[in-house]
């Protein structure tokens, strides 16, 4: 969907815009926005810096994905169906799947990939701690059959192991990169697109890998930046600093040419967690008088401009199935938050997020609650909302980002024991729907098993779901093939470039 361009950026932005791009992309020796007779490199603004210094084990590993520079065993299509990668095949027999592994595929240091290479990945993201978040609940241990077999053994019977094997956090790199303590992905990939520098959590480089088993990649290279500012991001495409701009602010798309933005729904809900451990929402009708207080339609229309849809349920319209097999779901009724004081917290690095704080602490302030936010970048505020340290968290939250299937989010985030669990819900009756959509095989059944476990984990109202949030992303006009992926797992790949 393209959006119109409705009016030009304000001077007093776009001055801003340009002090905060200062030097975003102009050339350090290393990267330069120049190659070779075929072509520019590719140059690209995205929104988060590393978390973890891009170690596959964090969120980090969806960046690396997004460049092309590491792989998996397994990639999903367009409808969330495994398909071969690093893998070329696959089997079960009862808790261990068989996986012939591709042949005359190297390493960025030109290594071979084989059996073991595999195992090695595998085993150290079953054994980190804390877990990447498709692991979640599954103990997976990994062997090698003979060069090129891997089998894959799991403590129960798991239909999901190869959607699970799909997330770049279980990417498959060389030796070399585990040789320290953090994992190092620098030269240790398959892809297209060797990562060759990382400038801390301002810039990476990755150069063209001509040996690449899947065919010579179209642009020469890629410079990274890492620009948080949502408006310093647009300025970059307008000026042309930029190639690709990921994650424009919907306040910032109506000042681009609507040539060069493209919006697409992705399976991302903007939601308020409620803290049931500790605090006032320990309380389940104050949870309940905070949901009834959430006018999310006017946070729609005010904050995103018309640009997300309304949430009826923590799954939004990119599952049109999850819409059709929803019932309604009953709640505890609404009490008197009698001026109770709850801390309210988010972070900057998206762009509407502290907006809708702040509509939130006016509709909540409206229904008797007293409001006090606390809004910080995500790097320094994680760990706080991790531990249980707010009332409430606005989180935008990828429901399929892991496995193209949605039980891997709502485990992480609702099950006793998730890695990811904000609202430090511990419910038995959510435990066991969460763990029978997880190990319903995939079809029809496990769709409504997943359903289920949506409604069991609303009827506690831990989280209230606001609204569903759609991509937009930015590619100047000369830039041909960039990705435009629902799943944030693809967005510069080998048929990228610029003219």
């Amino acid at each position: 969907m393209r959006l119109p361009a409705r009016r030009l950026l304000p001077v007093p932005a776009l001055a801003v815009a340009s002090t905060l791009l200062g030097g975003c992309f102009a050339g350090d020796g290393a990267t330069t926005a120049t190659g070779g007779a075929d072509g520019r490199r590719v140059r690209l603004a995205m929104m988060q810096p590393p978390r973890s210094g891009l170690s596959p084990l964090s969120d980090d590993a969806f960046k690396l994905s997004r460049w092309s520079t590491a792989e998996t065993l397994v990639k999903l299509d367009s409808a969330g169906d495994a398909r071969p990668a690093l893998a070329t095949s696959w089997r079960q027999d009862g808790r261990t799947w068989s996986f012939e592994i591709r042949t005359g595929v190297t390493f960025h240091d030109g290594t071979k990939l084989d059996a073991e290479a595999v195992v090695r990945s595998l085993t150290r993201a079953a054994g980190a701690s804390p877990k990447p978040r498709i692991l979640d609940g599954v103990e997976l241990t990994a062997r090698a059959a003979d060069a090129d077999t891997v089998t894959v053994t799991t403590a129960a019977a798991d239909p999901l192991v190869p959607q699970r094997l799909s997330s770049p956090q279980l990417a498959v790199l060389a030796a070399k990169a585990y040789a320290g303590r953090t994992v190092n992905p620098v030269g240790a990939g398959t892809g297209p697109f060797e990562l060759t520098a990382v400038n801390g959590t301002s810039s990476a480089t990755l150069d063209r890998y001509d040996a690449y088993w899947g065919g010579r990649a179209k642009a020469p290279g890629i410079d990274v930046r890492f620009v948080p500012d949502g408006t310093a991001r647009a300025a970059a495409l307008r000026s042309g600093e930029a190639d690709i701009v990921e994650a424009v602010p919907v306040s910032q798309a109506a000042l681009l040419d609507e040539d060069l933005v493209t919006e697409v729904p992705m399976p991302r809900t903007n939601t308020l967690y409620l803290n049931t451990r500790k605090g006032p929402f320990a309380d389940s009708s104050l949870r309940a008088a905070a949901r009834a207080a959430i006018d999310a339609e006017s946070i729609v229309k005010g904050v995103y401009e018309g640009r997300a849809d309304v949430a009826e349920g923590l799954l939004g319209p990119a599952l049109p199935w999850a819409a059709e097999l929803r019932t309604p779901v009953t709640r505890a009724k609404p009490g008197d938050p009698a001026g109770r004081t709850v801390t309210l917290g988010t972070f900057t690095d998206r762009a509407e997020l502290p907006e809708v704080a702040a509509a939130l602490q006016q509709q909540l302030q409206k229904a008797g609650f007293t409001v006090r936010l606390d809004v910080r970048e995500y790097a320094n505020i994680e760990s706080d909302a991790l531990a249980g340290e707010f009332d409430a968290f606005v989180l935008s939250r990828a429901t399929v980002l892991d496995s193209g299937d949605p039980a891997a989010y709502l485990y992480s985030d609702f099950a006793s024991d998730g890695s990811f669990n904000i609202a430090q819900l511990d419910d038995p009756s959510v435990d066991a729907r969460l763990g029978k959509a997880g190990e319903t095989p995939t079809g029809d059944a496990r769709r409504r098993a997943v359903v289920a476990a949506e409604a069991a984990v609303l009827a506690t109202d831990a989280a209230v779901p606001m609204l569903h949030e759609r991509v937009i992303q930015g590619d100047a006009a000369d830039v041909v093939g960039a990705a435009h992926d629902p799943r944030e797992r693809e967005l510069v790949t080998a048929a990228t470039h610029v003219r």
